[in-house]
């Protein structure tokens, strides 16, 4: 049997229609949040456990390099054309594409907000009284995501369907077709 990354063709639909849902989800989740509250503001939601807050990050991921948003947004830029090569020479598997998609449409989703406001928009805040998580986004959500869908392809292949081609049969292979390891219709 084949491995599904070598035959078949990648599975644009997929890939490009997630990266297209995360992209819409993540802007109209900041535009709504932008309508509704001033920078700094806080909202609870679910007492101090989830709360929105009106976040304006110039750094990267978690709030890291302040004010780096151009470097940033070009670094965006080289990442997206990545995942997209990466895709179109990968993506043969669902699990994969799934994965990519969601990569892609949150880097596009920040890319987005680096270009136009020269800050992504971070507005969900976790945590138990002071001690919280780093704010974040949809987009952000669609990356952590799919890193652990690339965790969990890399740890259990088999069970993401990229496990590589099955294992030669040994000699003792009694199966139908099969002589001591070998298709029998092949003269060897």
């Amino acid at each position: 049997m084949s491995s599904p990354l070598v035959r078949g063709r990648p599975h644009w639909a997929v890939f490009l229609g997630l990266a297209g849902i995360v992209v819409v989800a993540d802007q109209l989740a900041k535009a709504w949040l932008v309508s509704i509250l001033a920078p700094g503001v806080r909202l609870d939601v679910v007492g101090e456990l989830v709360r929105l807050v009106h976040s304006q990050n110039s750094g990267a991921l978690f709030g890291l390099f302040k004010d780096q948003a151009g470097l940033f947004g070009v670094v965006s830029i080289g990442v997206v054309g990545l995942i997209v090569w990466y895709h179109r020479s990968s993506g043969r598997n669902l699990t994969l594409s799934v994965a990519l998609g969601l990569l892609l449409g949150g880097a596009l989703g920040n890319l987005i907000d680096r270009l136009r406001l020269g800050y992504v928009v971070d507005f969900v805040d976790l945590g138990i009284g002071d001690l919280r998580w780093y704010t974040f986004n949809v987009a952000d959500a669609a990356v952590s995501g799919a890193i652990l869908l690339l965790l969990l392809i890399a740890l259990l292949p088999a069970r993401t369907g990229l496990a590589g081609d099955q294992p030669a049969p040994s000699a003792d292979d009694d199966r139908p077709g099969r002589a001591h390891g070998r298709d029998a219709s092949v003269d060897g």
